[in-house]
């Protein structure tokens, strides 16, 4: 616990300003929803499906997103857990119902919201945290989960 609060402090140096912070609020989980979309629609092995259930990139990296925040905090794990299969359901939605092409949605998404995040991120004057350490990557949603614990009174 003492390693997750000293990356998610580390992550608050550079996220201080309040503007820069609802960009986070808006364009981190747009982000992860971005990369599940393009992970989605990479082809994958079909014998690799597990008891019939086929599997694709995206299930695979949130399988191993997951890891690493449970290894961090059980119960920001189960939080971010819950918060990713909604992403995956939102990914799995559109794929089904939109004539659009997923990944040409999951790009526009991706691009846009990186653009706007370095927008704040000029607005902070302050680099952004995976350019120290890409394990930032990662935190940016377990720190966003850590503000809606602390809202709940919900220890991680």
């Amino acid at each position: 616990m003492a390693q997750l609060q000293a990356l998610l402090d580390e992550y608050s140096e550079s996220h201080q300003n309040p503007t820069n912070k609802l960009i986070h609020w808006l364009c981190v989980p747009s982000i992860v929803w971005s990369v599940i979309a393009l992970l989605w629609v990479i082809p994958f092995p079909a014998a690799l499906g597990i008891g019939g259930y086929p599997l694709n990139w995206a299930v695979v990296v949130l399988v191993l997103a997951q890891i690493y925040y449970f290894r961090k905090s059980l119960s920001l794990g189960a939080g971010l857990l819950l918060v990713n299969l909604v992403l995956l359901w939102l990914v799995h939605w559109v794929a089904a119902n939109v004539s659009f092409s997923l990944w040409k949605i999951g790009l526009a998404v991706f691009v846009i919201a990186w653009i706007i995040q370095f927008v704040g991120h000029e607005i902070e004057g302050k680099k952004p945290s995976f350019f120290k350490d890409l394990q930032f990557l990662l935190i940016g949603p377990a720190w966003l989960m850590s503000f809606v614990y602390r809202k709940l009174g919900v220890a991680y």
